[in-house]
């Protein structure tokens, strides 16, 4: 059943409003990294001479400069791993956007869902980018002890992660915040093995940057079928 939750949401991955909040999100990624790079060369700018005395050799000129060509390399292989995290948080602020198109075209019976503003989109956003970080990083070390079942960990970790999170996302739509907690306690099994469905793509360079959207469509269609004819409490 998860399979066909899956199916349905990459079968309307062409849909206009996906396509819209994909580029929207790579494009605030790509104006954020450069915007970094620019800070970055104005402060080399500030803080470093235009020229320094090395003993033995004398004047050296055009360091800033230099320093600035220099940081473009580095900026690269630095977004080569941003992006996906960057990306991922940008996607997220509008990740309902992708539950209304989901339900607008599978469950259109459906009373208007609990609107979600603006900021708190970007504070749940910028929170779970936060624990996805900061829980890596402390699993790394895990991750390089056992080195051959590296992937698995990461999977299982990051299905955790992603599970909760849309899982949460979703509920909150359409129920309280008590029936969201019955929601996942009642199918943490289906709920840890989608996420887990979800964090196998984020392995896969370009793939991964699908995932938000992907994993939001997901576990609207999860919702409905198990919260279907469950008479959990809704708000609104």
């Amino acid at each position: 059943m998860i399979f066909d939750d899956v199916l349905k949401a990459l079968r309307q991955l062409s849909d206009p409003r996906f396509l819209r909040v994909l580029l929207f999100g790579l494009a605030l990624t790509v104006a954020l990294l450069v915007g970094v790079y620019w800070l970055f060369t104005l402060a080399i700018g500030w803080i470093v001479p235009d020229t320094l005395s090395l003993p033995w050799i004398g004047e050296v000129g055009g360091i800033d400069t230099a320093l600035s060509w220099a940081a473009i390399p580095v900026m690269l292989i630095a977004s080569v791993f941003l992006m996906v995290p960057v990306a991922t948080a940008f996607i997220g602020i509008f990740l309902d956007q992708i539950a209304d198109a989901v339900e607008d075209r599978h469950y259109p019976a459906l009373p208007p869902a609990r609107p979600v503003g603006i900021v708190e989109s970007i504070i749940d956003a910028l929170q779970f980018l936060g624990v996805v970080i900061v829980v890596n990083l402390l699993a790394l070390i895990v991750y390089l002890i056992f080195a051959p079942i590296s992937p698995l960990l990461f999977w299982g970790v990051n299905g955790v992660l992603l599970g909760r999170e849309y899982a949460q996302m979703v509920a909150l739509r359409r129920l309280d915040a008590a029936g969201a907690r019955q929601f996942r306690r009642r199918n943490r099994i289906e709920i840890f093995a989608a996420g887990v469905l979800m964090a196998i793509p984020l392995t896969i360079p370009v793939v991964n940057l699908v995932v938000p959207i992907l994993g939001a469509a997901t576990f609207t269609h999860l919702f409905h079928r198990l919260s279907s004819g469950t008479g959990a409490r809704r708000t609104g």
